[in-house]
């Protein structure tokens, strides 16, 4: 019988060892690279993310791909504070690259630093202050009986790129769609109107179709941040459907990066929504709506103020989800392996 009691065995000192914190929002994952990683040289978010990836990319394929993630992991990187009031900074890494913002990993580390008390404040509604690629962002716990229940977060100014437009994409044909900023660029179609069905049996054509339609957007349309050209892509394309459940407002499926696909809601993505809503008169200040996920899974998002961007009309967002924690990792990284870096299929 096998006795792990006895295990002596211990990676050699000269091996990349990486520790690791796993949790989900609404089931899609988040991967917290937490210690061994090298300094991350930069004096703020997007110089440390430019950094990342000239210096230490293999970090980001070795956790992020097989064989110790897959096509849809998602991570993030827990840096010291920038600005003066702020708790932590992060930035976000998938199987593409680099997103500029995540809600479902705001809420993630959100309850991620207070559940297992790496930060303590004395509240049972603390609040973060978080440096990331797009700005500050404000979030805030909900805690019964020593664990975060619920967290909310309230996003950069988001706002509408393009409505009402229309392209040719090979392989479906004509595609209605807007283009909506929510601390990421997405372009939105109406699932209905192309027959599209936003289940789990979906799946691989959601996918497919997602590419398509990205990659003529960006084609064919400017996408450019008003003040951040590390900003200025457009990271997904959002199918956006009816509700299973009447008391929800509608369905988002997301396909971004190199056609991952979001298990939840999409933070960002509802964010821009909101906006979106918001110039197509159909949300107000101060009124909630929950969209699902492709898993039936919630966020609900409302406008908490409107504001100026650059030269766009646009909102704030608060963003509410739930998290949970999954596990924790040490990975280690043989130089001899051929494959340590990671591979991919999709």
């Amino acid at each position: 019988m096998i006795q792990l009691n006895k295990w002596k065995w211990k990676a050699p000192l000269s091996w990349l060892k990486i520790k690791t914190v796993d949790l989900h929002t609404g089931g899609e994952p988040l991967r917290v690279l937490y210690d061994g990683i090298p300094e991350i040289q930069g004096k703020d978010i997007l110089e440390k993310r430019r950094y990342f990836k000239k210096h230490l990319d293999h970090i980001r394929t070795g956790t992020m791909f097989e064989p110790r993630g897959h096509a849809d992991m998602y991570g993030a990187i827990i840096t010291e504070p920038i600005s003066p009031d702020s708790d932590f900074g992060t930035f976000f890494l998938h199987n593409e690259g680099y997103s500029t913002m995540c809600g479902h990993a705001i809420i993630a580390l959100t309850k991620l630093v207070f559940d297992t008390g790496i930060i303590e404040k004395d509240s049972s509604e603390p609040e973060l202050s978080i440096d990331a690629p797009p700005g500050l962002i404000k979030s805030k716990a909900f805690i019964k009986d020593g664990v975060v229940t619920k967290v909310s977060f309230l996003n950069v100014p988001s706002f509408v790129l393009y409505q009402d437009k229309s392209i040719e994409v090979d392989g479906i044909g004509q595609v209605k769609f807007d283009v909506a900023y929510g601390g990421a660029f997405y372009a939105f179609v109406d699932a209905d109107e192309l027959g599209l069905g936003l289940e789990e049996k979906n799946y691989n054509q959601l996918i497919d179709w997602g590419r398509r339609i990205k990659h003529a957007v960006m084609d064919n349309f400017n996408i450019a941040h008003p003040f951040e050209a590390d900003l200025s892509f457009l990271y997904g394309t959002i199918f956006t459907g009816k509700a299973k459940k009447p008391k929800h407002h509608s369905r988002n499926v997301c396909i971004f990066a190199e056609g991952e696909v979001d298990r939840s809601s999409t933070g960002s993505g509802v964010s821009a929504r909101a906006a979106l809503h918001h110039a197509k008169g159909e949300l107000t200040v101060g009124e909630a709506i929950t969209i699902e996920s492709i898993l039936g899974t919630t966020m609900d998002v409302e406008i908490n103020e409107l504001c100026t961007y650059g030269p766009h009309n646009a909102v704030i967002p608060k963003v509410s989800g739930t998290a949970a924690l999954t596990g924790k990792s040490e990975f280690w990284f043989d130089p001899s392996d051929p494959l340590k870096e990671g591979f991919i299929f999709r």
